[in-house]
């Protein structure tokens, strides 16, 4: 069984006892958040629809946070002399998946 969740407006795919790392959420280490799923796979049965997953549900723990890779950049107009080198580095929260619950019609 696996589920798509959207977070952060990115979508993701898990299963249970996966770590993901997604947009930053509030909350400390340990706390319990429940993501909502966009779709569901339970082996032959696909639920898509928003009137099938009004039941499903999704749970997973946060692990902590993390830090994405460096993005520098640089900005360079000629002939005046402008300049302007900046940096971003984006945070992570780590999430592990407890469970994925479907309620079936």
């Amino acid at each position: 069984m696996y589920a798509v969740i959207e977070t952060g407006g990115k979508q993701e795919r898990v299963e249970e006892g996966q770590r993901v790392a997604v947009e930053l959420l509030s909350g400390a280490p340990g706390d319990e958040v429940s993501l909502a799923p966009v779709l569901v796979v339970d082996g032959g049965a696909v639920l898509a629809t928003s009137a099938a997953l009004s039941g499903a549900k999704v749970s997973a723990r946060i692990i902590g946070e993390t830090k994405g890779p460096k993005v520098r950049g640089f900005v360079y107009k000629p002939k005046t002399r402008g300049r302007r080198k900046w940096g971003h580095r984006q945070r992570y929260t780590t999430i592990e998946v407890t469970s994925i619950t479907a309620k079936k019609g």
